[in-house]
């Protein structure tokens, strides 16, 4: 069915989003006007042939809102129970959209709207997670670095299946969002299926303020030289000021190298990374390029004016997505430089906030963008030049011990305790989830240097001890493969 643009001129712009789907947190918002420079080119499109038989003519609009208004009628005068007009208007709207098979394309009522709109300020409470409907279940993109969410141990790639105990299956994604969402302090319990995990695993977190500081900055020194370290958790209103403001200062003082991170980063206003492409990105070079339904492109390109001459590398994971996907892009195939980690998500394309007029929204794909050298990244990835996985216990789940584990005993939750048992030094000797005479060695020796009872059982008291181990390695910068890769790189050159 085709619908002219007419039939949505009533609907107001708002904002244009490159974001991964939902959020427990901000939802991602992006100003695509005024570019630096924008170059229109027009993409080659590969035709779909369509036989006569199955092909459906084009409607008038006149034609559209007959039928519609036919089918609103039958169904209001004629269904056995009496139905609220406004649940078959916004029912119609929700079925237009799930026929696109689209999981970032969704409708706001009114209520969600607001919240969308309140989520915008410098803080909010929730858990910190950046969220998408894929497949029909709400899945994880991202938790947002040091969150609730990530505390918690939550993953890119979990589906949501169970909130507070009470199936979400039917659910829209911003009605399982608002479920999620709540007041500091107060506790929401998520049920998750994770991928290669046989069993559901239970997570309890403790909403918080979450602040949008979003970027962090430190000094790396190795071998006599200075290698800044700039972490992106976000595109913000104020990240691409910051992200300048500390690179001025690093320049001016003298580094070696820069490594920019945006691992776990999941996206935001696409101004905010156009901006910092300018300052790192080759001049000349595209940062990103969005493509429209015509296959017409604008492309975005870089006005720095003289290239670095120090290295740039920056460091990915599943978790980084949308904006943090087109800034690694640019980086990896406008400006040569290494990209270290591990694939990324996979976002993109980009919606408009669109308003109904009553205060509700659709939220709804316009564009897809192409990475600088204009290849499609969306559900596939930016692949790093240099892949680097992180120690198993950085991906273990947390436990959640109901009955202590203990000798014979097998389980998901035994080869979770052991892959820490073994990141923390200790031998289990093996880590496939039988809990054999030698893990109940690894168990009390653990017992004892953390001044637990010596039993040899894996109760509640000994499962948060080792979590909390497990939490200390995986801050701690020495563990961290990717980054240390990152370091040896840039003194290599």
């Amino acid at each position: 069915m085709y619908i002219n643009r007419k039939a949505i001129a009533f609907l107001i712009f708002v904002a244009v989003l490159v974001g991964a789907g939902g959020t427990f947190a901000a939802m991602s918002v992006f100003d695509l006007s005024a570019p630096t420079e924008v170059k229109t080119e027009v993409a080659e499109k590969n035709q779909v042939e369509t036989s006569e038989e199955e092909a459906s003519p084009p409607l008038s609009m006149d034609e559209v809102l007959a039928k519609f208004g036919k089918a609103y009628q039958i169904i209001n005068e004629s269904y056995v129970e009496e139905i609220e007009d406004h649940k078959l208007l916004e029912g119609a709207i929700q079925g237009m959209l799930e026929t696109l098979n689209d999981p970032y394309s969704v409708y706001m009522d009114q209520r969600t709207a607001k919240q969308f709109m309140d989520s915008l300020d410098s803080h909010f409470q929730g858990i910190g997670a950046e969220v998408s409907m894929t497949n029909g279940k709400v899945t994880i993109v991202a938790p947002f670095r040091d969150s609730p969410a990530e505390k918690a141990g939550l993953r890119p790639n979990d589906q949501i299946i169970q909130i507070d105990g009470e199936s979400i299956e039917g659910l829209s994604l911003h009605e399982a969002v608002l479920k999620i969402r709540g007041e500091k302090g107060t506790v929401v319990n998520l049920t998750i299926e994770r991928p290669g995990v046989t069993e559901p695993i239970e997570l309890a977190v403790t909403r918080d303020d979450i602040p949008i500081e979003t970027i962090r900055t430190s000094v790396i020194e190795r071998n006599g030289q200075k290698i800044a370290l700039i972490e992106i958790t976000s595109f913000s209103e104020g990240t691409a000021r910051d992200f300048a403001n500390a690179l001025q200062e690093y320049e001016q003082e003298g580094i070696a190298g820069l490594i920019i991170d945006v691992r776990g980063n999941p996206g935001g206003y696409l101004r905010s990374v156009q901006e910092i492409g300018h300052l790192i990105v080759p001049g000349g070079k595209p940062i990103v390029q969005i493509e429209d339904r015509k296959g017409e492109r604008e492309r975005y390109l870089s006005s720095l004016k003289e290239e670095k001459d120090y290295p740039i590398i920056t460091l990915i994971n599943k978790g980084s997505a949308s904006a943090s996907e087109i800034l690694a892009a640019a980086l990896k195939e406008a400006g040569g430089h290494d990209v270290v980690g591990e694939t990324t998500f996979g976002k993109g394309t980009v919606q408009q906030a669109l308003q109904m007029g009553d205060g509700s929204e659709i939220k709804l794909t316009l564009y897809r963008w192409l990475t600088s050298a204009g290849n499609n990244i969306n559900e596939v990835g930016v692949d790093p030049t240099v892949m680097v996985k992180q120690p198993d216990y950085f991906y273990v789940a947390p436990l959640n011990i109901e009955e202590p584990l203990k000798f014979d005993m097998m389980g998901e939750q035994i080869k979770n305790a052991q892959i820490m048992l073994k990141g923390l030094g200790l031998e289990p000797g093996r880590v496939d989830g039988y809990f054999g005479e030698q893990t109940k060695k690894a168990v009390m020796a653990f017992q004892r240097t953390n001044d637990l009872e010596g039993t040899g059982e894996i109760d509640e008291k000994t499962a948060t001890a080792l979590q909390q181990k497990i939490v200390a390695e995986v801050r701690n910068k020495e563990n961290d493969r990717q980054l240390n890769t990152a370091i040896e790189l840039i003194l290599q050159r």
